[in-house]
């Protein structure tokens, strides 16, 4: 594994355990010598992670449409920001560079990431590592969400055992590389 594709909300959320678990996953990555990829956001958890990976000497790769680098929101200190036409070429890229994908907190843009990434793997379109940074249970409503479908004939229990899930950063990143 050389990279790991981050999906976070581009807000802090409304507590500081969200901001210092996205700092901790970014300090991670980078001492773990891994390549961060992400949206390319400087806000939120967006920015909380790729300045953390910064911080600590990691490299870090942002993508980003052109709408929103326009709406000043593109994180400029990147090693390299990639500026793209749309959502469907980011979340390409994205996956394209990327060896394993990780979900932190965030709202509606990144559970599609999340589903959309999921979605592949359950269809075989790739076999890469998908995990949730549980921070605080704040997965714990999907993890039930994603159980019922499973109880009520919809997925299959297997398509379960494709996500990693963990509560700390560390143990998560050890888990996804050991």
């Amino acid at each position: 594994m050389r990279s790991v594709c981050v999906y976070c909300g581009s807000s802090p959320g409304a507590r500081p355990v969200f901001i210092e678990a996205a700092q901790q996953f970014g300090t991670a990555v980078a001492q773990a010598g891994l390549t961060l990829v992400y949206g390319g956001g400087k806000l939120g958890m967006m920015g909380a992670v790729a300045d953390a990976a910064l911080m600590a000497g990691g490299r870090v790769i942002g993508v980003i449409p052109e709408l929103l680098l326009d709406r000043e929101v593109g994180h400029h200190g990147l090693d390299d920001l990639h500026v793209v036409d749309d959502m469907h070429q980011r979340k390409k890229m994205m996956a394209d560079l990327s060896d394993a994908f990780i979900t932190l907190p965030g709202g509606a843009g990144t559970l599609e990431e999340f589903f959309e990434v999921f979605t592949w793997a359950q269809l075989s379109y790739h076999a890469k590592p998908l995990a949730l940074l549980n921070t605080d249970g704040y997965f714990d409503p999907l993890l039930t969400m994603l159980q019922h479908t499973v109880n009520e004939g919809f997925m299959r229990p297997a398509y379960l055992d494709l996500l990693q899930v963990s509560t700390e950063p560390l143990a998560l990143l050890q888990r996804l590389t050991g």
